[in-house]
């Protein structure tokens, strides 16, 4: 019996090797997006951290404001006041050059998750391409085959009907010979 033999094989073992390299674009592709998102979530929870550091600075009662403790040196109590303020305002300056410094970093940080989206879609048209390809070619194996089988089951027919034939002609001429 003969040996199928499919002549795109070559191209068949290189539409899966280029599946296998677009599967693993993707892969890196779908890492990169996690980790910018990761890197994203981040800055924003350090953005929320400052909001809420500000917040506390800003409700804060400053030290000495203690309405319920008398005190002897009223100069001494506002000084200590006013120090506390310039502390809590300063505090509250910083946080909130922070809090733009991380907005800004946010915003970067949005683009780059953009970009990486963006890598990801063409990497997977990139897969599904590839799959489709390999599809097809698989599909042309498998028609490629069946027709082999056909070939065969027709070779095989004829071969029968040649025994059969023979026989038939065989037993007919020995009838005859009688």
């Amino acid at each position: 019996m003969a040996k199928f033999i499919f002549k795109m094989q070559n191209i068949l073992d290189i539409k899966f090797r280029l599946e296998d390299q677009a599967k693993t674009a993707y892969g890196e592709a779908r890492a990169k997006l996690n980790q910018e998102e990761k890197v994203l979530q981040e800055f924003e929870d350090k953005k929320v951290f400052y909001e809420q550091l500000t917040r506390s600075l800003i409700h804060q009662e400053p030290e000495g404001m203690n309405n319920n403790l008398f005190i002897a040196n009223e100069k001494e109590s506002e000084n200590k006041v006013t120090t506390s303020r310039r502390l809590n305002l300063l505090e509250i300056k910083t946080h909130e050059n922070a809090i733009e410094t991380t907005k800004y970093h946010i915003k970067v940080q949005k683009i780059k998750v953009k970009q990486a989206e963006h890598e990801l879609e063409i990497a997977r048209d990139k897969l599904n391409k590839a799959m489709i390809e390999r599809k097809t070619y698989e599909k042309l194996k498998e028609n490629a085959f069946e027709e082999f089988k056909k070939e065969i089951d027709a070779e095989e027919r004829k071969e029968i009907d040649e025994l059969v034939s023979f026989k038939f002609n065989n037993t007919t001429s020995s009838e005859e010979d009688k």
